[in-house]
């Protein structure tokens, strides 16, 4: 299978944990969570998708079925089970999911008078990686604003945010900056913005275009774009990432452009970092 260009070497440090977040539905936010994921994994980096919408729509689309789940998230984060115990393989080498089903809809109620219920996924992530080496972790998050997608901002060191170009989707996405914001400046302050994907992208459409330029006067939007694609959406029933069910469409190759460049900007920060921590010690 060809692989986008990626670091040869093994992360040294924690992985990279990305929340994949909108809370406008049907904008490709599990479609980019699951392709990104598999892509991503197909360049030799270890990685876990952690489903935490109810819908569980990244669990059935790498051919995981609720019914024959005997543990889900919702099991890990009202700790009835670690999450290591969750974890499951695919049938892409290197990518595991902690699936949902649509049990994880009570876990907001059962959470609502636990006074550190916006960070148990933070805690539950925190073991597994501890017991288990991962170089990324993708959360999928629900369409929703709530207590589940304020989880996985916890929990998260970046968002990604998936976004149509169309006419409502700058004020979606200036509700999704104010929440950000509001986790950032409360519970973890760490948290920052990699960047937004344009998703279902119609290269005839004007407004598409039109869009797209706005969104990239504002935020960091990155130049791999995802195209409206047939295969794309065929992939999901059949339990399959778009890599294994045609790697040659269109929609295949932009989730893997989608990873090169996503790792390319990650190995640059990271050798920025280095430099920035050399110099500091050659100072002291």
């Amino acid at each position: 299978m060809p692989r986008p260009n990626a670091p040869s070497a093994r992360r040294a440090s924690a992985p990279r944990i990305l929340a994949v977040v909108n809370q406008k539905g049907g904008v490709g936010k599990t479609t980019t969570a699951v392709n990104l994921a598999a892509s991503v994994a197909a360049a030799e980096q270890r990685t876990l998708i952690v489903d935490m919408d109810p819908q569980g729509n990244a669990s059935s689309g790498v051919g995981v079925k609720a019914r024959g789940l005997e543990l889900t998230v919702y099991d890990a984060l009202i700790g009835r089970a670690k999450l290591r115990d969750v974890i499951v393989p695919t049938d892409v080498p290197g990518l595991m999911i902690a699936p949902a089903t649509q049990d994880l809809v009570a876990a907001e109620l059962e959470l609502v008078d636990d006074p550190e219920r916006a960070m148990r996924l933070k805690k539950v992530l925190a073991e597994a990686l501890a017991e288990e080496s991962f170089d990324y972790v993708f959360i999928d998050c629900p369409p929703s604003l709530g207590l589940l997608t304020v989880n996985a901002l916890a929990a998260a060191d970046r968002v990604l945010v998936p976004l149509q170009c169309e006419y409502y989707a700058l004020e979606g996405l200036t509700h999704l900056m104010a929440t950000i914001d509001r986790v950032k400046n409360g519970i973890n302050p760490t948290l920052g913005v990699q960047g937004v994907v344009l998703t279902m992208f119609d290269s005839r459409n004007n407004l598409a275009h039109q869009v797209a330029e706005e969104v990239r006067r504002h935020f960091h939007v990155f130049e791999a774009v995802i195209p409206r694609n047939v295969r794309l959406s065929e992939a999901p029933s059949h339990g399959k990432p778009v890599i294994l069910y045609d790697i040659q469409s269109k929609g295949a190759q932009g989730y893997l452009s989608l990873a090169r460049e996503l790792l390319q900007e990650d190995a640059a920060a990271g050798s920025a970092a280095s430099q920035v921590r050399a110099r500091q010690g050659g100072a002291s």
